[in-house]
């Protein structure tokens, strides 16, 4: 379990069940002028009580260059959209995290649970005052 919090909130329950049953999830970087970049479907999935997302390859640019760079996102699953706290956690608490990919995507996520897409994960937890 993580427990880094910084200027984030946990997740309700309910909104919890809301990410871990979309098969997607709408992510766009939260611009230096406050604006949005334009959105991108990723997958998503929850893990100890934390929601996750992965790139098969890191990488500076696109959403996850962007996410990864400001630290911040808005996301848009299971009619919830709320700004976003993000976190590079690398390889840290892999297990459960991997685990969560195979159980919600089943037979293609060879990619997304290997070592370099492992580096890549980011935890996304709800942004302060943003409920």
């Amino acid at each position: 379990m993580w427990y880094f919090r910084g200027m984030s909130e946990r997740w309700d329950p309910a909104e919890l069940r809301a990410i871990g049953d979309s098969h997607e999830m709408e992510v766009a970087v939260r611009r230096a002028d406050g604006g949005l970049g334009r959105w991108t479907t990723i997958w998503v999935v929850c893990a100890d009580g934390e929601v996750f997302v992965r790139t098969w390859h890191r990488r500076e640019t696109g959403w996850f260059g962007g996410v990864v760079r400001t630290g911040r996102a808005r996301i848009r699953a299971g009619g919830l959209e709320t700004d976003v706290v993000v976190q590079d956690v690398g390889e840290s608490g892999r297990a459960a995290v991997d685990a969560a990919y195979r159980k919600k995507y089943s037979g293609g996520v060879t990619d997304m649970v290997s070592d370099t897409a492992a580096a890549s994960t980011l935890r996304f937890s709800p942004a302060s005052g943003t409920r």
